[in-house]
């Protein structure tokens, strides 16, 4: 219920936020920006903002609090222990689920979209790879960041050496790991990211997410909210028709990342 008030408290605040800025547009005759998509902003006194970015600034503090919700409820998700002797293979041959951990307690996994038949990466997970960062800050708590796909190891450390990335990368041995947390369907390969907590020797899944929930993984775009202008994809068929790899945006002839089945499909059942 606490979650439902706050919701409701942030569409009333949005709303208020609205109504003050139509009134403040009638008290002061305004000068408009126009903007690349049509959206016109206001250019006020230096007073004038400061009010607004105080009204925004109780509507970010009331989202961080309702984030920090979401954080706690994910946090107490109960554990599934993982029954299934999973194996990879990483540079130095093959490894046990367990030995992935790297001696720590929690592990990170990024399903990370490469196919055996492909010579080239997921474009959309080669952004969030971009995104991932020094890795001794997540070493620091405890946690071991992975990346695993069903491509031979030779293909993913070349892609790992030309995308310049230093984030151990194991490939799946079988589709069974793969099948288990779904991410590999009889449709293709779906990315996402699921945590694994370890217990001595006993291991258990506690989280998966996709589809959107993703984008908390694209650093980039929480740069580009702060911006007029934002993520600029409104006019785009798919918001992803202007990724790339990141060393192929002045090459015309770079792939694209296409479409996606996975959006509609249900990731939890246990028919999935």
């Amino acid at each position: 219920m606490a979650a439902h008030r706050r919701c409701a408290q942030l569409r009333n605040l949005e709303q208020a936020m609205r109504d003050q800025a139509g009134q403040s547009g009638k008290r002061h005759k305004q000068t408009l920006v126009k903007q690349r998509d049509g959206h016109m902003n206001r250019v006020v006194s230096r007073e004038e903002w400061v009010q607004a970015r105080q009204d925004l600034l109780e509507f970010e503090k009331e989202s961080t609090r309702m984030r920090d919700e979401v954080n706690r409820r994910r946090q107490a998700l109960p554990f599934v222990r993982v029954e299934k002797d999973y194996q990879f293979i990483g540079p130095q041959g093959q490894l046990s689920f367990a030995e992935i951990f790297e001696g720590r307690r929690q592990l990170i996994v990024r399903h990370f979209m490469f196919e055996p038949e492909r010579e080239e990466g997921c474009i959309g997970c080669s952004m969030q790879a971009d995104s991932v960062g020094h890795l001794a800050h997540i070493n620091a708590r405890d946690t071991t960041f992975v990346m695993t796909s069903r491509a031979s190891q030779d293909k993913l450390e070349a892609w790992k050496t030309r995308m310049g990335w230093d984030i151990p990368w194991y490939t799946t041995v079988g589709e069974q790991f793969n099948r288990d947390y779904r991410v590999t369907t009889d449709e293709g390969d779906i990315p996402g990211v699921s945590v694994f907590f370890r217990e001595g020797d006993e291991v258990f899944y506690t989280y998966s997410i996709f589809d959107r929930g993703g984008d908390i993984f694209k650093n980039f775009y929480n740069y580009l909210d702060l911006t007029p202008l934002g993520r600029q994809e409104d006019q785009l068929e798919h918001p992803w028709d202007w990724w790339r790899h990141h060393d192929r945006y002045d090459d015309e002839s770079a792939p694209v990342a296409g479409t996606n089945f996975w959006n509609r499909t249900d990731k939890f059942s246990e028919s999935a």
